[in-house]
């Protein structure tokens, strides 16, 4: 009974230093998992604030440049034309 009791132990020792090692290896590769995807992450995030920020240049040089030139002239002429209607009206 001594012997099968010393190689119990022995085999949970030896399975213990085995489960030991895979968890250090099992943390040593979380570990470059996360150096990796913070490595790949920051230059797509880098990227995708760049493309706002050109997205965002570009909306507002289109809306100064083409929109809101566009809006001032159709607000002009649909009070040229309201101007027009009432001054028509008032005549007939």
């Amino acid at each position: 009974m001594a012997v099968v009791r010393d190689l119990a132990i022995i085999l949970l020792a030896v399975e213990s230093l085995v489960v030991g090692i895979v968890l250090i290896i099992l943390i040593l590769e979380v570990r470059s998992l996360a150096n990796l995807l913070r490595d790949e992450i920051k230059p797509i995030l880098d990227s995708a604030d760049e493309t706002v920020r050109t997205v965002r240049g570009t909306t507002t040089f289109v809306s100064d440049t083409f929109v809101n030139p566009m809006i001032r002239a159709s607000s002009f002429a649909t009070g040229v034309a309201q101007a027009l209607r009432m001054l028509v009206r008032r005549r007939s």
